[in-house]
């Protein structure tokens, strides 16, 4: 088992909300509120859970430049009040960061039980190897 630290406990509970945040306010018709809230948990969250040193490292590297700023820009988009817009460059900025770590986490649902024979269905499968290639940043 995994021990985690008194903030990294804190860390995960605000990135969970902050993901419930997001999810509820998509689900609302991207409620202005709810998606602001969900982006400042998430990231707060996330910077809880790795550490705020980690976080600016990962966030600023040169290679990921890009990444961040669409991920960054779709925040503040969202917080100044086009939610539409700012969820669309955010989802693109978040597939742009962690693109590296798509392949793991396909890897490691296709050995869940359920998970994994749900992968390999015909129309899924191809989806799923599509995403589980491993890309480098353009």
């Amino acid at each position: 088992m995994i021990s985690l630290t008194d903030s990294q406990k804190i860390g995960m509970g605000l990135t969970g909300f902050g993901v419930f945040f997001l999810f509820f306010g998509m689900m609302l018709f991207f409620d202005k509120a709810l998606l602001a809230i969900g982006n400042i948990l998430f990231v707060s969250g996330l910077s809880f859970v790795i550490g705020l040193e980690r976080t600016f490292r990962f966030f600023f590297q040169k290679h990921k430049v890009k990444a961040t700023s669409f991920f960054l820009g779709g925040v503040f988009v969202v917080l100044i009040g086009w939610p539409i817009i700012g969820v669309v460059l955010e989802i693109y900025g978040f597939f742009l960061l962690f693109r590296g770590f798509f392949p793991v986490a396909v890897g490691f649902i296709r050995r869940v039980p359920v998970l994994g024979s749900l992968l390999s269905l015909p129309g899924i499968s191809a989806l799923v190897d599509k995403i589980g290639e491993s890309n480098t940043m353009v």
